[in-house]
């Protein structure tokens, strides 16, 4: 019943790859072009950090200085879906990932994805 579910999280070594996404299959097509989508991540033993986030139209991506030119978020609004691709990974971006879905009168959180990146 959670209203948005994670998956794609793993274990990659440095310099590989991962997808995760973010869907909303409860959420009405109508309300969820709405939401700001925004992925979080929260290192072992840190705080929960902004990595990227998209708007609510094409253009408005965000990202961490840490992860630009490596990360990509984008969505598909028929789907409901937001992937953050991850590339070029490096052990510090080893954490749990969170994706948020927030409006002017809602907000969401997703259960959260270990991504581990090690040798």
């Amino acid at each position: 019943q959670e209203q948005l579910v994670e998956s794609g999280g793993g274990l990659v070594q440095p310099g590989g790859s991962l997808r995760l996404s973010c869907r909303a299959p409860r959420f009405i097509l109508s309300t969820y072009v709405q939401y700001t989508i925004t992925w979080y991540r929260q290192p072992p033993g840190k705080e929960r950090e902004l990595v990227a986030g998209i708007g609510s139209s094409r253009g408005s991506e965000n990202y961490a200085d840490s992860v630009k030119g490596r990360f990509t978020i984008s969505r598909d609004n028929s789907r409901k879906t937001v992937w953050l691709q991850m590339s070029n990974l490096k052990p510090e971006d080893t954490g749990i990932y969170y994706c948020n879905a927030k409006s002017d009168v809602n907000e969401y959180w997703g259960q959260g994805s270990q991504v581990t990146v090690q040798v």
